[in-house]
């Protein structure tokens, strides 16, 4: 295991021993395999680079209480890779080529995740890139597909606690856009909403939908949820927001573990007096208690500006359980490595 500070590890690029890289050539996906170099060549008229011919995935590593590792739901990250692929005219990998490549990257790079309990994991990063000689706006012909890993640690600092955000006056994408494809066009256009809301002090910001700016869509780079007074999760239903593998988790295990109706649904930006609890959720954040919410004039907050709320708290320990192998996960949620 390497020598690192484990309990202190932010979101930060480490460069590890071994990624996978596997090209599309004529036709076809290449098996691929790991290589040390973290420098990839392409063609200056590679469509990625000009037209964003391109799309990632985020997913992570555990370690167990047993020394063993466990990947969380990596089929789902397959699938949707393979959606964005489609929405790009790029074509999609193949889901036991997506699995095999994530598993290899991490028994190479094992001593780079950190031991239990020190709430390190090992971050995954696969991703489908356009290259080669096209400068027409037409799809390329060759593809690069990657996946690498580096160390992290807690997305927000300090663990638990709740934050604030900003509705933002920018979209995050158009209502028959890119939205619920995970492509860097949204992310790019992203940084300067959340620079002007961390310039105000708030975490970050929240999007709401472009079509009427009536209601949340999405928390900066993650999916919102929020908590009824009569104990309902609600999570945002758009075409235009990202399918969150973790949004979709705690959906199911707030229905099958806590009892809790569970539903897609119009959270309104003028209902929020309906909610008692709120929250981001995503790969890298896991689970962002909101303290409150400012909209125009009017700062809304939830259960607390300082306290997690019972439902949060008890999402976050269930699902954080399932990952770490401390609680019994639901059938097919867990590969171990």
């Amino acid at each position: 295991m390497k020598n690192l500070d484990w309990n202190n590890l932010g979101l930060e690029y480490i460069k590890t021993d071994f990624r996978f890289v596997a090209r599309f050539k004529e036709g076809q996906w290449e098996s691929g395999q790991l290589v040390e170099d973290n420098q990839l060549t392409m063609s200056e008229a590679s469509p990625a680079l000009h037209y964003g011919q391109q799309c990632f995935e985020g997913l992570k590593a555990y370690r167990c209480k047993d020394g063993s590792i466990n990947l969380f739901r990596p089929d789902e990250n397959a699938k949707r890779l393979q959606r964005s692929c489609e929405r790009l005219l790029m074509p999609p990998v193949p889901e036991d080529l997506f699995i095999e490549a994530c598993k290899q990257v991490v028994k190479a790079n094992e001593a780079w995740l950190g031991p239990y309990g020190s709430g390190a994991t090992l971050y995954l990063r696969p991703f489908v890139i356009g290259v080669g000689d096209n400068l027409g706006i037409n799809p390329a012909k060759e593809y690069i597909f990657c996946v690498f890993c580096t160390p992290v640690g807690s997305y927000v600092k300090g663990g638990l606690k709740p934050t604030n955000f900003l509705i933002s006056d920018y979209d995050r994408a158009a209502p028959q856009g890119t939205g619920a494809a995970k492509v860097g066009g949204n992310y790019a256009a992203s940084l300067l909403p959340a620079k002007l809301a961390k310039q105000r002090q708030f975490a970050d910001c929240i999007y709401l939908d472009p079509a009427t700016h009536t209601k949340i869509e999405e928390v900066g780079a993650a999916n919102f949820f929020a908590i009824t007074h009569d104990n309902c999760f609600v999570t945002p239903a758009s075409p235009s927001i990202l399918p969150s593998i973790t949004k979709y988790s705690l959906l199911y295990l707030a229905k099958e573990r806590l009892g809790l109706e569970a539903i897609e649904g119009d959270i309104y930006i003028d209902q929020l007096d309906r909610y008692k609890e709120a929250g981001a959720c995503g790969t890298a954040l896991v689970i962002t208690p909101i303290g409150g919410i400012q909209y125009k004039d009017n700062f809304h907050v939830f259960f607390s500006e300082s306290e997690v709320g019972e439902i949060t708290k008890k999402l976050y320990n269930e699902l954080v359980g399932i990952q770490f192998g401390d609680v019994p996960a639901p059938e097919n949620w867990i590969v171990k490595i």
